[in-house]
């Protein structure tokens, strides 16, 4: 009888959108990110199967290969935690991509030479960083949600800015932790702290006033790549 009423338990959780226990893998991360840090999420396009360096998207010279939306399209992500289920259920693999800007994070990103001694110089100033994402080519360093009039602005006030930096705002993706992606596994430089509320992020000026002068100082000044 206490088989049977288990049982009963458990597939009515399933219905209801809720698997016992804490889930694990991608799905386990899309989870924290929708539900707990209310961080709008997507399933990425993923890999081709045949070839694991590729995208599986119809253009053979994506340059994000796995790392973007296709179908579901970007409008699609969510926070809902029935949706995530679903999708992951279906694509178990498929990388996490958050929709950035709105109440989501935005992103300011470097190659990672630049960027690992940008994040060098600005320990050593004792800068306050939220959460990093790595890439097999790029840090992404987690910034407070901006608009483009607000970036135009803090852009035109500079009198120089590497070419190597590049902004994920509103509109934007990025692909999150443990995704698999074409350039390798993403990671996390500096992870959040673990907990259920959302990570603290800075604001966007801090962090471009600090990489801006961290990198000139340690003379990296050519656009890079």
């Amino acid at each position: 009888m206490r088989e049977i009423l288990g049982r009963r338990r458990r597939l009515l959780s399933w219905r209801m959108g809720r698997k016992p226990g804490r889930s694990t893998g991608q799905l386990g991360a899309a989870l924290t990110f929708a539900t707990e840090w209310r961080w709008p999420v997507l399933p990425g396009v993923g890999l081709d199967r045949r070839d694991g360096s590729r995208c599986a998207c119809p253009d053979p010279d994506c340059v994000v290969p796995g790392a973007h939306p296709l179908d579901p399209g970007l409008l699609a992500a969510t926070t809902d935690e029935r949706m995530i289920r679903w999708w992951w259920g279906n694509r178990p693999g498929a990388p996490v991509v958050l929709a950035t800007g709105g109440r989501a994070p935005c992103a300011v990103s470097l190659p990672v030479d630049a960027g690992g001694r940008a994040l060098a110089a600005l320990d050593e100033a004792g800068i306050r960083l939220g959460p990093v994402v790595a890439t097999g080519s790029r840090f992404y360093v987690l910034v407070a949600p901006y608009s483009l009039a607000q970036l135009g602005e803090l852009l035109y006030a500079k009198d120089y800015v590497p070419g190597s930096l590049r902004f994920h705002g509103e509109g934007g993706y990025l692909a999150l932790p443990p995704s698999g992606t074409g350039e390798g596994p993403v990671r996390w430089e500096r992870a959040p702290l673990p907990g259920s509320a959302a990570p603290w992020v800075p604001d966007v000026e801090a962090v471009v006033d600090a990489v801006v002068d961290a990198l000139t100082r340690t003379g990296v000044s050519a656009p890079e790549l």
